[in-house]
């Protein structure tokens, strides 16, 4: 059945949660069952993954088997190989508990389109369903039920067309009590000089069943990294329904006019056909035929930078390697003398653009939204925070010190204001006064003396902001001698004396570095060698030239790439201390349900933007039918967080302020989502509390009712480090909290030494008991999550030229000479 290979992320959560409860046991469980899932090379567990899961059961509401799950569904498990696998380990409870969920799902494989045709024609909406045998389905105009005959129909036939048919229409497919709603489509009357009554086709005179190809897909050639978009049209009556196939094999995925596939690798090359159907008829589309090539520079002659003399050999890598896949293990590796890994990899990306007394930027949400996505990718441990001050700067970088040890990969990223004096590089927090010196910023020069006491295996700063000359600070701030350790790369934005710039935009705006960085980032070449052809690249762009150029400084030695591999070391206790402390940084407050004394039932959900940036989600679940409109809107928030009020409580999350998440798909638009955007949250100095207010009002009545229920969360997310506290100055015998006011103080970390004991950690990453949330290392991990939207792009906006305006962020192939460029230089804005 079509629905069995539909991904388990489609289960819905008691499904999922009761299907958890089944395999968490050690006999015939989730260890089994990730064995078993392992035939299949894409759902092979690495070992860290295995322990992810299995620290789980450190928290009361941990499951290592829905965390597993999880794993699965963002690498789009599919039902039917799910069960295969239970079958496989003879868990005959799960077998049968899925087959009876599976077969009571529905699934809307055909919705109905919007069309418009002139009065007096035939128009047929068209909605179809998969999933148990009976379904009805029943069509409504707005709130009126259509009673006559095709209404219980899965095609609407409206026929002759008149005003009264005009407006939006809607289909609801249900089983028993179960139901879902398609897509709403508007039927719009043209008026025509030559229109008459009958039942004549608007399209095609005579025939009810026309259907005629009109946009064919073009061929094309994409780099790696690009987002590919193919398109086929077709006018019809009834309206056309598109089905796209990749050498012969559809996608079930695409079922629109539209093809689009971000981040393309080699594995998207090849043929592709689209057939276009409808109730009569079909077609098939020219077939485009598709290449992916390496970057999108490839003729570059590599630059040579201060490096020891055997390193020249990797700068001078023959460029075909570029086009290699850097997330896949490669058939034909080269040959090399040593294999480098990691014993673990951790990143701190900060943005800061409210600053209070200082020129806003607009960049650094999208920079650091972008960046983190891709570096998970290579399996860092991420933590992204936007908008902090001094103290929190501080903090956070301690907090991060805390993560490193012997063999990891330490990766810094700041994006916002700076300067360089005598040396040494500022990143300045959002208080920093108006005529801020080096006693108010963070010197990233200190910060690498304590990366080194650490013995990292590579320490990167990534430094997106300006390096003028700061003329407040007379001071020289001299750091610790630093240890010749050849394993640090600084990669600045712009060169020294010079700005860094942000391409400002309608929405979301991108730095110039990021928009350049993004494209190499994951290519699995030695560091100073990606970097390298990020400044090429940026070389080669008009917009850039005479303005901004990345400087590397490096004394990497060896072939070190951000896509090493992690390799465990023998110190496994300190391994595990530093995955789970940082899972309870990342802690989302689990989803549930809140029941009112009026009947009516409120999911309260969470999703994470950054690691301080928290969107809460009401939708109502249930309702009487006595009540007829009701809403569940969030207040009396603490004053610790920061909630826009105006913006809180909106429909969408663009009117909530949020640019990066993706809005879901709802179930019907009777019962929509309220979303509301909780920011600033490593400043919540207590557990989260606010108000879910019920508003609804009953159908013999005229008068709004108001019901309130109070909720406590917790403290979500980064809050549980309580970044706003100082950290005390201690000897190295006592803690492993540290002071970070001068980032000069010797440091100690209770992480190091092989310990063992989750509770010899820092107090402020301690794990509270009180705490009963879900601790889910796939909430902030190294996939994909619907917490974590995949990055998207709108090409269509591209079609003209305009002055460096676009929807999400500045896709790489759109940076050149032509298409990348300023109307004025009102839009360049620098950091």
């Amino acid at each position: 059945m079509e629905e069995w290979k539909m991904s388990i992320g489609t289960l819905n959560g008691e499904v999922f949660n009761k299907l958890s409860i089944m395999l968490d046991n050690s006999t015939c469980g989730w260890r089994q069952l990730a064995s078993a899932a392992a035939q299949q090379p894409q759902f092979l567990c690495s070992e860290k993954d295995l322990t992810s899961c299995s620290l789980q059961v450190l928290d009361a509401a941990g499951s290592p088997a829905r965390t597993l799950l999880a794993w699965l569904a963002d690498r789009s498990c599919s039902l039917d190989f799910l069960l295969h696998c239970l079958r496989k380990i003879d868990h005959q409870e799960a077998v049968q508990f899925l087959t009876t969920a599976v077969a009571e799902l529905i699934r809307i494989t055909v919705q109905p389109l919007s069309q418009q045709a002139t009065e007096g024609s035939r128009v047929v909406l068209t909605c179809r369903a998969s999933g148990p045998p009976g379904l009805s389905y029943q069509w409504f105009r707005g709130k009126d039920e259509i009673l006559d005959e095709s209404g219980s129909l899965p095609e609407l036939v409206l026929c002759p067309l008149g005003a009264a048919h005009r407006g939006p229409y809607i289909c609801r497919i249900s089983h028993g009590e179960k139901y879902i709603f398609s897509q709403w489509a508007h039927v719009r009357l043209v008026h025509s000089a030559g229109s008459s009554p009958g039942c004549s086709s608007s399209l095609f005179p005579g025939s009810v069943s026309g259907l005629r190809i009109v946009h064919q897909p073009q061929s094309q050639a994409a780099s790696e990294g690009d987002t590919l978009h193919l398109e086929c049209k077709a006018v019809a009556n009834p309206p056309a329904q598109y089905e796209w196939y990749h050498n012969k094999v559809t996608l079930p995925q695409q079922k629109t006019c539209s093809l689009k596939i971000p981040c393309v690798t080699t594995e998207h090359r090849g043929e592709y056909r689209c057939k276009v159907f409808n109730l009569y008829h079909q077609a098939w589309s020219n077939t485009a035929t598709v290449t992916i090539g390496p970057g999108s520079v490839t003729d570059a002659a590599w630059v040579k930078l201060d490096r020891s003399p055997d390193s020249q050999e990797e700068v001078h890598r023959p460029i075909s390697r570029l086009g290699i896949n850097p997330l896949r293990q490669m058939a034909n590796p080269p040959s090399s003398p040593k294999s480098f890994y990691a014993t673990d990899k951790v990143a701190l990306l900060i943005g800061n653009m409210n600053y209070h007394y200082h020129h806003q930027l607009c960049a650094p949400i999208s920079d650091v939204h972008e960046l983190t996505n891709l570096i998970r990718q290579m399996d860092f441990k991420v933590v992204s925070l936007l908008d902090l001050n001094c103290q929190e700067m501080k903090s956070a970088v301690t907090e991060f010190l805390l993560l490193l040890d012997k063999g990891v990969y330490g990766l810094l990223y700041f994006a916002g204001h700076g300067y360089e004096n005598f040396g040494n590089s500022f990143m300045v927090p959002i208080d920093a006064p108006s005529s801020y010196t080096s006693e108010h910023c963070l010197c990233v020069q200190n910060i690498l003396t304590r990366m080194q006491e650490k013995e990292t295996g590579l320490n990167v700063f990534l430094l997106d902001m300006c390096r003028k000359r700061n003329p407040n600070d007379k001071v020289i701030v001299q750091p610790r001698m630093m240890k010749v350790t050849a394993n640090i790369i600084f990669g600045y934005a712009t060169c020294v004396d010079a700005e860094a710039y942000e391409v400002k935009r309608e929405d979301v705006s991108n730095g110039i570095f990021i928009s350049f960085l993004k494209k190499r980032v994951c290519e699995d070449e030695k560091v100073t060698v990606m970097l390298d052809r990020v400044a090429e690249d940026m070389g080669r762009c008009e917009l850039t030239r005479g303005r901004q150029a990345l400087e590397l400084r490096s004394n990497l030695s060896e072939r070190r790439s951000l896509t090493d591999k992690i390799q465990i070391s023998d110190c496994s206790a300190s391994q595990s201390a530093r995955n789970l402390q940082w899972a309870v940084a990342h802690d989302l407050p689990k989803s549930h349900c809140l029941q009112f004394d009026c009947g009516v039932k409120v999911q309260l959900g969470f999703a994470a933007e950054f690691s301080n940036i928290m969107v809460i989600y009401t939708r109502i679940l249930e309702k009487p039918t006595e009540i007829v409109s009701c809403s569940a809107q969030l207040t009396d928030f603490p004053e610790d967080v920061d909630v826009d009020l105006k913006k809180s409580n909106q429909e969408t999350l663009l009117e909530a302020g949020s640019l990066l998440l993706i809005k879901e798909e709802l179930p019907s638009p009777e019962g929509p989502s309220l979303y509301t955007r909780i920011r600033s949250l490593q400043r919540l100095t207590r557990e989260l509390t606010f108000t879910v207010c019920l508003h609804y009002i009953y159908s013999n009545m005229d008068e709004e009712v108001q019901e309130r229920l109070p909720v406590t969360v917790g403290k979500p997310l980064v809050s549980k480090l309580n970044l706003h506290e100082p950290r005390p100055s201690r000897n190295c015998s006592g803690s492993s909290s540290l002071s970070l006011d001068s980032l000069n103080s010797p440091e100690c970390s209770s992480f190091a030494e092989g310990c063992t004991s989750v509770g010899s950690a820092s107090n402020t990453w301690s794990y509270s008991a009180q705490t009963s949330h879900e601790v889910s290392l796939t909430d902030f991990g190294t996939s994909r999550t619907p917490n974590v939207p995949e990055e998207t792009e709108c090409p269509e906006l591209f079609d003209t030229p305009r002055p460096l305006v676009a929807s999400k962020s500045l896709p790489h192939s759109q940076v050149n000479d032509t298409n990348y460029k300023f109307s004025d230089l009102y839009n360049f804005h620098s950091f």
